[in-house]
C-alpha cells in the first residue's frame, strides 16, 4: 500500500474519533453546567456566599446524597423541644441533632446548611422539632426560633379553668394546676381581664395572674368603681352581677336590661335566681365535655352550693366567670325599667323577653 493511501485512511479514522471526542465534552459540558440547576431544583437556591467551584462541588455533594436529606429519620416520631445556647458551634448543633436522633447522617447535613447559608443563620432559642421531619425541613426550622413570647387570649365569660386550659395551645408552659393555686390563693377569679396579651412563654403563675388583674385595673377606671358605688356595689359585688350577666347575656347590647333586672331582685329581696351560677356550682361536665352544663335539670337547681343563687340571697360567694367591659359598664350604669324576669325569645335570635311579674314570664314561654 502506498504512502498516500495510508495517509487518506488514517484522515478517514482520526476524523470520527475527533467528532466523537468533541461530542464527549460537549456532553459533559452540559452535564456539568447542569449540575447546579439540578441541586437548587431539589434543594431550593444556593447561598450567594458560595464560589463558582464550591457551587459545583456542594451541588454534586448534594445531588449523590438526596435520599439521605429527604427521608425522614423516623416517620412515626414525635415532636420534641430542641435547644440551641447562644453561641453554641455549628459542629456541636448537628452532633447533638444527631444524638437525639433528629438526623441520620451529620455530614449530608452540613452539606445542605453550607450550600443553602443556613450555616451562617441558626438562631438560638427552643425548636419544636421531630424525627418525622426529613433533614432538609429541620434546616429550614432552625432558622426561626421559637419566640420568647406568645400571643393568648382570654375570652370573656371563661372561668379560671378554661383560661388555664388554654396555656399549652398558646405555648405557656405554666402549670395549669399552679395558676388555679394562685388564682384561688389571690381571689382573683373575675379580675382576669378578657382581651389579648403578649406574654413570655415562661411566665410564672404569679406573672400571669398579675399581668390579668394589672389589664383590669387600667380598664375598669374610676368613673365606672364610681357608677358601681351609686349603685351601691362594692368592687367585688360589681364584678360578681358582673360575670353573671356575661354568662347570661348573647348580646352585649341587651347585658344593660339584664343587668337591672338583677339589681331590681336584689332591692326587693329576691334571690336573683341565675342559671350561670348553678352552672358554675356543678363545675366540670364531662358527658358534655363543657364547664357550662347546658341544659340544667330541676335536680341541678336543688343543688347544695352557696353559689346556688335559687337558694340563697344576695350575691354568691365570689364572681362565676371573667366579665368584658360590657357587662362591667352594664353594672355602672344599668337601664332603669321595672322588669323582674327575663327569657329567651323563642325564635333563637339570642335576645330576651322582659316581663314585671311571674305570671307573664310564664306566659312568655315557647310553646
Amino acid at each position: 500500500m502506498s504512502k498516500k493511501r495510508r495517509s487518506r485512511i488514517s484522515v478517514i479514522l482520526f476524523l470520527p474519533l475527533v467528532t466523537l471526542g468533541l461530542l464527549a465534552v460537549c456532553f459533559l459540558g452540559g452535564m456539568v453546567s447542569s449540575i447546579p440547576e439540578r441541586a437548587e431544583q431539589i434543594f431550593g437556591p444556593p447561598s450567594p456566599s458560595l464560589g463558582k467551584a464550591r457551587l459545583y462541588y456542594q451541588s454534586v455533594a448534594l445531588i449523590l446524597q438526596e435520599e439521605k436529606l429527604t427521608t425522614p429519620a423516623n416517620p412515626m416520631g414525635g415532636m420534641i423541644t430542641f435547644t440551641i445556647l447562644p453561641g453554641e458551634p455549628l459542629e456541636e448543633i448537628i452532633q447533638r441533632l444527631n444524638k437525639t436522633s433528629l438526623i441520620q447522617h451529620p455530614q449530608a447535613f452540613r452539606v445542605y446548611l453550607i450550600y443553602s447559608g443556613f450555616d451562617t443563620n441558626i438562631q438560638a432559642g427552643e425548636y419544636s422539632l421531630s424525627p418525622a421531619m426529613s433533614p432538609v425541613e429541620i434546616a429550614q426550622a432552625l432558622q426561626d426560633a421559637t419566640p420568647a413570647e406568645v400571643t393568648f387570649t382570654i375570652l370573656a365569660g371563661w372561668r379560671a379553668e378554661e383560661v388555664a386550659e388554654a396555656f399549652p395551645f398558646a405555648g405557656i408552659a405554666a402549670s395549669s394546676e399552679a395558676f388555679l393555686g394562685e388564682v384561688q390563693a389571690r381571689a382573683a377569679e373575675g379580675f382576669l381581664f378578657p382581651g389579648t396579651y403578649q406574654l413570655p412563654r415562661d411566665a410564672s403563675p404569679p406573672a400571669l395572674v398579675a399581668a390579668f388583674r394589672q389589664e383590669f385595673e387600667v380598664q375598669v377606671t374610676l368613673t365606672l368603681r364610681e357608677g358601681f358605688a351609686n349603685e351601691g356595689f362594692l368592687l367585688e359585688e360589681a364584678v360578681t352581677l358582673a360575670s353573671i350577666i356575661e354568662r347570661e347575656a348573647i348580646l352585649p347590647e341587651e347585658m344593660p336590661m339584664i343587668a337591672s333586672v338583677f339589681i331590681n331582685r336584689l332591692r326587693a329581696d329576691m334571690t336573683l335566681g341565675a342559671d350561670p351560677t348553678i352552672q358554675y356550682a356543678l363545675g366540670y361536665n364531662a358527658a358534655q365535655n363543657t364547664w357550662w352544663t347546658n341544659p340544667l335539670s330541676a335536680d341541678d337547681l336543688t343543688i347544695n352550693s352557696p353559689y346556688n343563687t335559687y337558694l340563697v340571697h344576695g350575691f354568691p360567694p365570689s364572681p362565676i366567670s371573667n366579665p368584658s367591659l360590657e357587662a362591667l359598664q352594664a353594672v355602672a350604669f344599668p337601664a332603669q325599667t321595672p322588669y323582674y324576669y327575663f327569657r329567651a325569645a323563642c325564635d333563637n335570635s339570642g335576645r330576651h323577653l322582659f316581663s314585671e311579674t311571674y305570671e307573664e314570664h310564664v306566659g312568655k314561654g315557647c310553646q
